[in-house]
C-alpha cells in the first residue's frame, strides 16, 4: 500500500461520511445558532426542523450557521436549493418554521413576505 492509495481510502471514507449525512441534498437549511440567535430562540426555530426530518421530510441536510451580522432579523433561517437563489427568512417563530416546511420545503413556495434582503 502507497501513500497515495491511503490518502484516496480517506478521501472516499470522507466522502461517504459527507454524503450520508446528506450535505449534498437538493435541499439545505441553515438555522442561525449564534449566540445571539440562540438568545433570540432559534433553538425552538431548529427543534422544528429537527422535528419533521424525524416525521419523515426527506431531501433536506439541516445545519447550524454562525452570525450573520443581522441581529435585528434574528432568528434566521437560511433555505439553499439547487439552481435556485438562497432564500433568507427573518425573524423566524416556532409557527414560521412550521409554514417554511409545509410550504417551502415541501411545496417549493417561497414565502416572499417573510424574506429578508
Amino acid at each position: 500500500i502507497t501513500p497515495l492509495d491511503i490518502i484516496k481510502k480517506k478521501r472516499s471514507e470522507a466522502m461517504d461520511r459527507i454524503h450520508s449525512k446528506g450535505y449534498f441534498a437538493a435541499k439545505r437549511v441553515h438555522v442561525g445558532m449564534a449566540t445571539c440567535e440562540i438568545a433570540a430562540g432559534s433553538g425552538e426555530v431548529m427543534e422544528i426542523f429537527q422535528e419533521a426530518i424525524k416525521k419523515g421530510l426527506t431531501g433536506v441536510y439541516l445545519s447550524q450557521k454562525g452570525c450573520v451580522g443581522r441581529c435585528n432579523l434574528e432568528p434566521t433561517v437560511e433555505v439553499i436549493e439547487e439552481n435556485k437563489i438562497p432564500v433568507r427568512y427573518g425573524k423566524v417563530t416556532r409557527d414560521m418554521a412550521k409554514q417554511i416546511v409545509e410550504q417551502h420545503l415541501k411545496k417549493g413556495e417561497v414565502i416572499t413576505e417573510w424574506v429578508i434582503h
